[in-house]
């Protein structure tokens, strides 16, 4: 696979001769390829023409973000940019490399998740909106946690189901009454941990050198709960993993109960993204609550 000319042309002014491209998956959001440069260097390119042109630019910021917290492995980004003309919005950042997973990297992975909820703000949200996946993620900023859960994740999926056709007037109806409810399950004011926001067992990966790495967040501040439960939801995380995770800051009781809530969110971005073949397990979660 070739880059698209004027991207390799701008890419080279700022990092230099392109000596190498190997086409890798892009996923279903961008396209990729790994490159090497005439100075040695191995990095990943990820490049996406259509809109939206702000996708590259909330990841760079998601990405330092978690780098800014030392606790786990995170690629440094080397350059981005937005789409111009035949331009391609881009982004370009370490090359990590793949190594095997092990009982003590899932429990290095564990503490270091641990540690980085360790680092708080004062509210709840973030100072830019992003993306789930390929789903607009608003990011408002709130000083009550389930006040912003309620607004910003299921609220939010409420009013996208609705304009995708997905919102049938007992979803509509279960997820008005369960938002009146969610002060009766949701904490108030938990500490507003700095969150991956996305962490599914594709988005971390073990490096080259043997590290536990995070990549492709979905950034935001909020109840670490919320993370943990999504963890769970499609798997990709050994017992090790949460055990060293509990180790390091145990969940407070009533989390089972919690982590249902907090994955609806998930299921009903699914749902908006993927299509009715994630209704059945968002109306579970309804009638369970409601």
């Amino acid at each position: 696979m070739a880059l698209p000319a004027v991207l390799q042309a701008t890419l080279e002014e700022s990092l230099g001769k392109i000596d190498a491209i190997q086409s890798i998956g892009g996923g279903d959001i961008s396209q990729a390829a790994k490159a090497t440069l005439a100075d040695g260097r191995e990095v990943l390119i990820k490049w996406r023409s259509e809109q939206p042109a702000e996708l590259f630019e909330v990841e760079y910021r998601g990405l330092n973000l978690l780098r800014s917290a030392n606790a786990l492995r995170v690629p440094q980004v080397f350059d981005h940019g937005q789409a111009s003309g035949l331009l391609p919005g881009y982004i370009v950042m370490e090359w990590l490399g793949r190594g095997r997973s092990t009982n003590a990297l899932a429990e290095q992975l564990g503490r270091g998740l641990a540690m980085m909820h360790r680092t708080t703000a004062e509210q709840y949200g973030l100072d830019h909106h992003n993306f789930i996946g390929a789903n607009p993620q608003p990011n408002f900023q709130r000083d009550n946690w389930v006040t912003f859960f309620g607004e910003q994740r299921l609220g939010f999926q409420m009013e996208l189901a609705a304009k995708n056709g997905y919102l049938t007037k007992r979803r509509a109806r279960m997820l008005e009454s369960l938002l009146t409810q969610l002060g009766e399950w949701l904490p108030s004011t938990p500490p507003a941990s700095l969150l991956h926001g996305d962490l599914w067992g594709g988005n971390w990966l073990v490096t080259a050198s043997g590290e536990p790495a995070l990549i492709d967040p979905a950034v935001y501040y909020g109840h670490r709960e919320a993370e943990i439960a999504f963890t769970e939801l499609f798997g990709g995380f050994s017992g090790s993993f949460y055990a060293a995770y509990s180790q390091t800051w145990p969940l407070e009781p009533g989390y089972k109960e919690r982590k249902e809530l907090y994955n609806l969110y998930h299921l009903l971005n699914h749902l908006n993204l993927f299509g009715e073949g994630y209704g059945g397990s968002v109306d579970s979660i309804l009638a369970r609550f409601c």
